[in-house]
């Protein structure tokens, strides 16, 4: 029995539960990702880039629409600022600014790249999704482009796309993009989620290497029967949550995800350097790395200044990491999301270049 399938039986009974946390989520067992033959290229993560609005809104300002303290804001959210976009900005240009530099960080062109996927659930327009308008913006005349969805574990699904492309041969560079701005679904006056939410954009960039892969497997689950706890109908557009309900399912699909993610790659918990998950809120960070015995000081938390940018919180989160001096090349880094749907996913990545 493969590693993957043999945790996912251990841990993930078909409706598991993980010790002190209530869950309904279906868990069963899952096939292990296939073996890559060792003529096929290997995928490194090149660079990280990002872009936020210029605005930033205290938990003073929220705090005085809602009634409700700063403190109080603090302690159900772990959040003190955020960044919203004006009406006049647009999710696609800010995406486009954080491909940008990514690439400028790798040392790329635009013409370099095959693809480039955006992770958004608040494109611009319903359509014509954000990745074409991006790549057409950066000058990517030779890229494919398209959306993917999976809310806030939008980033990590369109990185399993992108590795899997160059893996297989049929790319040999993307731009992976996660962007939201979750301020033009959220009701200001509700105290569930007008603190919780923000804007902003972050891209990275996939690179074929010669070498061992520094990327994967990837972990991907879903569970639709939680589906109602997260949602955003076509009639308003504004998102509904139930905060309880998710809290529990997210601490348990990303202890979970991160216990097979960090096996599927053949490490040892203790052996990654970085625990980056979406910046949901500070208390499931905390809870997360409580439950699963992880030193504080290695698990990224920017949740304070960033707020919930949905798809953009891990590669925002990558590159606080690198300013704060806490990621460098060659670093184990462990990418974990949770989001509406319920979806989830997991990676471990080895960072930079080799």
């Amino acid at each position: 029995m493969s590693v993957l399938c043999s945790l996912r039986l251990r841990l993930a009974p078909r409706r598991a539960t993980l010790p002190g946390v209530t869950s309904t989520l279906r868990l069963g067992p899952v096939r292990a990702p296939l073996a890559l033959a060792s003529s096929r290229p290997g995928v490194v993560a090149a660079s990280v880039g990002v872009s936020l609005p210029a605005t930033i809104v205290s938990n003073a300002e929220i705090g005085a629409r809602l009634g409700v303290p700063d403190e109080w804001i603090v302690r159900r959210t772990g959040i003190r600022s955020r960044r919203v976009a004006k009406a006049h900005e647009r999710l696609d240009q800010h995406a486009a600014s954080a491909g940008r530099q990514a690439l400028a960080r790798a040392g790329l062109a635009a013409q370099d790249l095959d693809l480039v996927i955006v992770a958004t659930t608040t494109a611009d327009e319903l359509m014509p999704n954000a990745a074409p308008l991006v790549a057409h913006a950066l000058g990517a005349t030779r890229a494919g482009a398209f959306d993917v969805g999976s809310a806030c574990t939008g980033f990590i699904s369109a990185l399993a796309v992108g590795v899997a492309q160059i893996e297989a041969g049929r790319a040999r560079c993307a731009l992976v993009i996660g962007a939201d701005f979750m301020s033009r679904i959220t009701d200001p006056d509700d105290r569930a989620t007008a603190a919780v939410f923000a804007d902003g954009a972050g891209a990275v960039v996939l690179e074929q290497t010669d070498g061992a892969g520094r990327i994967g497997p990837v972990i991907l689950g879903a569970d639709g029967a939680g589906g109602e706890h997260i949602r955003a109908d076509r009639g308003d557009g504004v998102i509904q949550m139930h905060g309880h309900e998710t809290f529990r399912a997210a601490v348990a699909a990303l202890s979970l995800a991160t216990g097979q993610a960090a096996e599927a790659a053949g490490l040892g918990l203790e052996e990654i350097d970085l625990f980056v998950f979406h910046q949901a809120n500070g208390r499931i960070l905390a809870a997360v790395g409580e439950r699963l015995g992880l030193p504080a000081g290695r698990v990224v938390d920017c949740i304070g200044e960033y707020g919930n940018t949905s798809a953009a919180t891990l590669p925002l989160a990558l590159a606080f990491s690198e300013r704060e001096g806490l990621l460098a090349p060659g670093h184990q880094v462990l990418l974990a999301a949770f989001g509406a749907g319920f979806t989830w996913g997991a990676t471990v990545i080895e960072w930079g270049r080799p």
